[in-house]
């Protein structure tokens, strides 16, 4: 698994789309006023960059909580091998309509978390802009 995505909810979608483009990361989808995406400045040693959204909270499941994604090459072998361990998750591994497969948990604290397949739909989406 690699962490790869942080989505954070936000209450007023234009500013916050401003403060993080402020920030230096390229927005990558703008999906207003309810979801926008970023990708964090490359890195010098060529890596893929990381993404980070925003999701407007009254369209967010996980409420006024953040959401940490980690990207598994093989999700659903993942899936089942954790489940072998006892970890128990609130969805299993299925398929969304943006492209994703993702299957969700929380940990002892109660944080959510997504366990996800992408390919080249994480950084290449049609909807890309």
């Amino acid at each position: 698994m690699r962490l790869n995505q942080v989505t954070v909810p936000c209450t007023d979608y234009g500013a916050s789309v401003a403060f993080y483009t402020t920030l230096g990361l390229v927005q990558i989808v703008d999906s207003p006023p309810r979801y926008a995406r970023f990708e964090c400045p490359q890195s010098e040693d060529g890596s893929e960059p990381a993404t980070f959204s925003l999701h407007h909270v009254e369209d967010w499941p996980g409420g006024d909580d953040p959401l940490v994604y980690f990207e598994c090459d093989r999700l659903d072998e993942t899936y089942e091998d954790l489940t072998g361990q006892g970890i128990v998750f609130e969805q299993s591994p299925a398929d969304q309509r943006w492209g994703w497969r993702e299957a969700r948990l929380r940990d002892p604290a109660g944080n959510l978390l997504c366990l996800y397949q992408a390919g080249e739909m994480r950084r290449f989406p049609p909807w890309r802009i």
